[in-house]
C-alpha cells in the first residue's frame, strides 16, 4: 500500500490500535515487522496511519499478540478499508478536520453530545449554521461557507436519514437562547428542535440556568461510540479546529461526564415543554 500524505483520523487511529496490540504485547517492531514479511519503516508508519495494512496481515499481528476479542479484530479490519464515504467529495477544498468528524459519525453506532452556548451542528436549521458561519474569525468566503452549509447537511443524515443512529444532545438553556441570526432564525431553531425530538431516535435534554454549576461547563463534547467501546472517539471543538481524545482514561471521563449531565438535565418531555415557553417568549 503507497504512503498517505496526510492520514485521516481513523486512519490514525487504526495505527494507534495497531500500536497499542504490538507493545501491550510485549512484541518489538523489529519482530512485527519479520511477522508480517515488512521493513521495520512500515511498521511505523503504519502505525502513524501514513501506510495502510491489510486485514490479512492486522489478523496475522493480532492472532500472535494473542488478541481473542473476536469482535474488535473484526471492527479493526474494517477500519483497513479505503474511505469511500460521501465525504470524501470534499477532501481537498474543506478543512480536513470537519471530514473527519464527518467519517467518524458516519461509522459511529451511537452518538451523545453537550453544547452550552449554540445547539449542536447535528441539530441546527440552515439558516443557523449559516448566521454561525458568518460569525467566523478570520471571515469565510462564501464559496467556503456554501460548502460548510453542504457539508452540515449531509453530516446531519447520520440521525435523520433512512438508517438513522441513536442521538442523545444535552443542551444548556445558554445555547437554547442565544439568537445567532435573529429572532425569526431563532425561533425556527426552537422549532425544529421540538420537531426533531419526536424521533425516536433522537433524545433532548434540556439543562436550564436554575440547575447550577455543572461538569465540563463551557465546552462542547461529542462522543461517538464506535462498534466495540475500545473504538470510541470523544470530539472537544476549538477555535482552531476539533481535538480527538481515545486514551481510555479520557474515554471513561467524558462517559462519566456525560452520564451526570443526562441525570442532571430535564427529562425528554419536560424540556420538550421548556422549548416550547422559549418559543412562547419570543
Amino acid at each position: 500500500m503507497p504512503p498517505r500524505t496526510t492520514p485521516t483520523e481513523r486512519q490514525k487511529r487504526l495505527g494507534s490500535e495497531l500500536r497499542r496490540i504490538r507493545t501491550v504485547a510485549g512484541m518489538s517492531a523489529e519482530f512485527a515487522a519479520g511477522l508480517l514479511g515488512v521493513d521495520r519503516g512500515k511498521i511505523s508508519n503504519m502505525e502513524s496511519g501514513v501506510r495502510g495494512i491489510s486485514a490479512d496481515r492486522l489478523c496475522t499481528l493480532a492472532c500472535n499478540c494473542d488478541v481473542t476479542d473476536e469482535a474488535y479484530v473484526e471492527a479493526l479490519v474494517e477500519m483497513t478499508q479505503a474511505s469511500t464515504g460521501w465525504w470524501e467529495r470534499y477532501r481537498g477544498i474543506l478543512p480536513q478536520g470537519l471530514l473527519d468528524i464527518a467519517e467518524l459519525e458516519g461509522n459511529a453506532v451511537r452518538i451523545r453530545g453537550a453544547n452550552t452556548v449554540h445547539v449542536p451542528g447535528m441539530l441546527q436549521t440552515s439558516e443557523q449554521a449559516l448566521a454561525i458561519f458568518h460569525a467566523a474569525v478570520p471571515a469565510l468566503p462564501e464559496h467556503e461557507v456554501a460548502l460548510r452549509l453542504a457539508l452540515r447537511s449531509e453530516r446531519q443524515q447520520v440521525i435523520t436519514g433512512d438508517t438513522a443512529i441513536p442521538y442523545v444532545a444535552v443542551i444548556h438553556e445558554a445555547a437554547l437562547r442565544m439568537q445567532f441570526g435573529g429572532t425569526d432564525v431563532a425561533r425556527a431553531q426552537l422549532e425544529y428542535l421540538l420537531e426533531v425530538s419526536e424521533r425516536d431516535n433522537v433524545t433532548v435534554l434540556v439543562l436550564p440556568f436554575s440547575h447550577g454549576s455543572f461538569p465540563g461547563s463551557g465546552q462542547t463534547v461529542v462522543y461517538l461510540e464506535g462498534r466495540v467501546p475500545t473504538l470510541d472517539t470523544v470530539q472537544v471543538d476549538s477555535s482552531h479546529g476539533p481535538t480527538f481524545l481515545h486514551a481510555e482514561g479520557q474515554l471513561a471521563k467524558y462517559r462519566a461526564q456525560l452520564d451526570l449531565l443526562e441525570n442532571l438535565a430535564l427529562p425528554p418531555e419536560q424540556s420538550r415543554d421548556f422549548i416550547r415557553e422559549l418559543v412562547r417568549q419570543l
